[in-house]
């Protein structure tokens, strides 16, 4: 804080602040009355100019906010933002701000202000991809390079940099015009062909060189992403990382005792062996787990649409039986109306009565009506029997002295008697099967998951559907019988 603001009494953002700015600016459209309590997700312009802010506070619950006024105060942090994420103009100007920070939500952000803070570098706005005008002119920025920062944003066509030390570089207008290709005005002034021109002229060893390097950026993003969304996929359908040897290199990332027994003779041949039959087993799970994932899309499809065909048959014989209603009650209230005699008149208000009485049973009714095991656990036990047969041959040599390898003095030390290398075998035996049950268990698991949430999902969403159906049923059927109770029914003059 300056040692002007010293001086002023620091606030922080609070309801009755936010309260007093919205009866200030009193906006037609939420008919305010003085003093009657704001719903503030209907407010969509916020001005707290001039009010000696300290701490942004209390405004997560503006989250349909569009444009947001915290100008000419005493702030020193940008925070407390990160629900406004329909935010599309912040203004953040003639503050004590040094560092751009809190923007990461704020992705629909068209018109930013950082004017006259203290801010003295470009950074942490990489999600506002939609910003179009950008102003931090009178800020401490010093070094001009830092301007490429800003090629990230392509809609930028407004940019405000003046009163920055770096503008008294001579090489200023030049560097960020050819930098910044896009930018129509720079500095509040409009950028001429003949600037443009020079701009490139002059630096585009350097664009070429950016350009090259952010394709080729560009090119890895994309690449990534791409393979993002295949794992994504590949998850979806309970099969992710089966598709190569992940699997099977797992099953020994954490078996010091397989690496040792590595090193005995004919052990290499059968791990080789082990891990191709392996890695095609994982392979063939993954292309069956790709087709049934297919399939339950499918399915679901398929349940939807009969879904939505059942509820529009529903919706058109509850249209007829109303329509039929509404025809025979408007005669029977024309007969209320000019009955020759009140017991005339009281008997169609009975038959009314009675017929309002099946109209609800019939849509009441109406409404009614719509509402394997893994290969790769016999591999490793099958692994397990030959890598058996293969220690207890090698112990039986190495007792007779007649091993021809020389093996490490670890692996020995499991040459030592049959107790101590089947134990060996045992235990590394156990932590692989351990962990591929627990990759069946977890694709089980998945699949009953997801089973699960479409039904509980379709389940719930017509609960929601069908209880809103019955209120608007008793609703209708609520009205009719008022309607038909306040027809006032005279006795004839004797």
């Amino acid at each position: 804080m300056s040692q002007f603001d010293n001086d002023i009494e620091p606030n922080i953002i609070d309801d009755k602040m936010v309260q007093e700015a919205i009866e200030e600016l009193c906006p037609e459209d939420l008919k305010l009355a003085k003093g009657e309590a704001i719903n503030f997700k209907d407010v969509t312009e916020l001005q707290l100019s001039f009010r000696n802010i300290l701490q942004i506070d209390s405004l997560w619950q503006f989250e349909n906010l569009t444009k947001l006024q915290l100008d000419n105060n005493i702030i020193e942090k940008i925070e407390g933002l990160e629900s406004l994420v329909h935010l599309v103009w912040l203004d953040l100007s003639f503050n004590n701000i040094e560092v751009i920070e809190g923007l990461d939500t704020l992705v629909r952000l068209q018109d930013l202000s950082l004017s006259n803070n203290r801010i003295s570098k470009l950074e942490h706005m990489d999600t506002l991809q939609e910003l179009q005008i950008f102003s931090i002119g009178k800020n401490n920025l010093t070094t001009l390079e830092d301007v490429v920062y800003l090629r990230r944003f392509q809609s930028l066509r407004m940019l405000n940099l003046t009163g920055n030390p770096l503008c008294e570089d001579e090489r200023y207008t030049l560097f960020v015009v050819a930098h910044l290709p896009a930018l129509v005005y720079l500095d509040f002034k409009l950028v001429n062909d003949s600037t443009r021109e020079a701009a490139l002229l002059k630096y585009q060893h350097l664009t070429e060189l950016l350009e090259l390097e952010e394709a080729e950026a560009l090119a890895q993003l994309k690449e990534e992403q791409a393979k993002q969304k295949e794992l994504e996929h590949h998850t979806a359908a309970f099969v992710e990382h089966l598709n190569g040897s992940f699997l099977f290199e797992d099953l020994y990332a954490d078996d010091p005792e397989a690496a040792k027994l590595a090193y005995l003779p004919g052990v290499g041949d059968l791990l080789q062996t082990y891990r191709e039959e392996f890695v095609l087993v994982c392979e063939n799970l993954f292309n069956y787990g790709l087709q049934e994932h297919e399939k339950r899309e499918a399915e679901v499809s398929s349940f939807c649409e009969s879904l939505h065909e059942a509820l529009m048959a529903n919706q058109r014989e509850n249209r007829k039986i109303i329509l039929d209603f509404e025809s025979r009650n408007s005669r029977r209230l024309d007969e209320i109306h000019n009955a020759s005699s009140y017991d005339i008149a009281e008997s169609k208000r009975a038959e009314s009565k009675e017929d309002i009485l099946q109209l609800s049973e019939a849509l009441m009714t109406l409404e009614m009506l719509i509402t394997d095991q893994l290969e790769c656990r016999a591999l490793e036990n099958r692994h397990h029997e030959r890598l058996q047969e293969i220690c207890i041959t090698t112990l039986e040599k190495s007792v007779k002295n007649e091993l021809e390898e020389d093996l490490p003095d670890d692996v020995r030390t499991l040459l030592v008697d049959k107790t101590t290398i089947v134990k060996a075998l045992n235990t590394s035996h156990g932590i692989r099967l351990l962990k591929i049950n627990k990759r069946e268990s977890d694709i089980l698991c998945s699949t009953y998951r997801w089973q699960a949430s479409v039904t509980e999902k379709a389940f719930q969403n017509e609960i929601d559907r069908n209880r809103e159906c019955i209120k608007k049923i008793l609703q209708y059927i609520d009205t009719l019988q008022e309607e038909l109770e306040n027809i006032t029914i005279m006795e004839p003059m004797q």
